[in-house]
């Protein structure tokens, strides 16, 4: 069925902004500090040993859409048998998103794109949070010129609007621009989050993989549109 589309949603992270050497940078640094200061406490471990685990912990949190980095860390040292100091895991946490966003940068195409769509269509933000205590500190604040396109932003995982993947999230930005999901698509680059909870909520999913992106990405059976450029967004919105 042919829809008409009326407002583009997108994703934040690694959809409009590549943010991957950050969190690259980021993650190696605290993995780092914790596996120094857990074999302080309890001995000699070994790094590879260490890291699965890790992994392993910080994959079971994003799974459940538990993005807080201090209660990763806090399960790392709890399946160690540490301790960690509250005080030393906000100070992490906050070079931690320092790191991110030092290192986030727009792609090469976003504002242009954003530019032209927003000629033809509405536009809204469906991003979450990054797990940090405070709200209004997503990153999305800090690039004015590619938040000033949308008319709706909606940080999932703050003000009790649940993360993605749930219906809600993107429901309530759908809500606040008085669009039904019929006449919306959504844009993001993770397959759980964002193809699979914009189908759900109803919406027209776009997965872009974008051509720049480094990563294992999963294998969508073909079910669902797919982009490796924001520039390749608008010739599929106007074939639907």
């Amino acid at each position: 069925m042919k829809r008409n589309i009326q407002a583009v949603l997108f994703d934040f992270g690694q959809t409009l902004v590549d943010s991957a050497d950050g969190f690259r940078a980021a993650e190696k640094a605290a993995k780092e500090l914790l596996f120094n200061d857990i074999c302080s406490q309890i001995g000699p471990l070994q790094w590879e040993a260490f890291v699965s685990r890790y992994r392993e912990i910080r994959k079971a949190f994003h799974a459940r859409s538990r993005l807080s980095r201090t209660d990763i860390w806090r399960a790392v040292y709890e399946t160690f048998g540490a301790r960690p100091e509250a005080a030393t895991l906000d100070r992490w946490e906050r070079a931690y998103w320092k790191t991110v966003k030092v290192k986030t940068k727009p792609f090469p195409e976003t504002r242009e794109v954003l530019a032209d769509l927003s000629r033809f269509y509405r536009l809204g933000l469906v991003t979450n949070t990054q797990g940090q205590k405070s709200g209004g500190s997503h990153r999305v604040a800090l690039f004015p010129g590619i938040e000033r396109f949308f008319e709706v932003i909606v940080v999932a995982g703050e003000g009790g609007v649940p993360p993605k993947p749930d219906r809600r999230a993107f429901r309530s930005a759908l809500e606040a621009m008085h669009i039904r999901p019929d006449d919306a698509v959504y844009v993001g680059d993770d397959w759980r989050n964002d193809v699979c909870g914009a189908r759900d909520a109803g919406l027209a999913p776009v997965w872009l993989k974008h051509h720049s992106v480094r990563r294992n990405w999963p294998d969508g059976n073909g079910t669902v549109a797919t982009i490796a450029d924001l520039r390749q967004l608008a010739p599929l919105l106007a074939r639907r």
